[in-house]
């Protein structure tokens, strides 16, 4: 156990950052697997900006790594292209 107060403090704070963190990465994980569902352009272009949107938050915070973020983004970007 904790003996100091501001150890005691970071304690709950990480425990509050962790949750965020997990609840905005399944988001992200999710709102993917719904961008790779899609079967028209049209429909999956407006979805593509929000999804690259919520990656680069992901990164810019260290939730998912950069190189990571941008893989996705690429690959994601690909699929969409694809789309006819």
């Amino acid at each position: 156990m904790a003996n100091h107060k501001s150890s005691i403090k970071r304690i709950r704070s990480n425990a509050a950052k962790r949750l965020r963190n997990r609840y905005q990465a399944k988001t992200t994980r999710t709102a993917i697997k719904k961008l790779r569902d899609m079967t028209t352009k049209a429909e999956a272009a407006p979805v593509l900006t929000k999804v690259i949107s919520m990656l680069d938050r992901l990164a810019k915070k260290n939730v998912i790594h950069k190189n990571k973020a941008s893989n996705n983004k690429s690959k994601l970007t690909k699929f969409v292209n694809k789309l006819s």
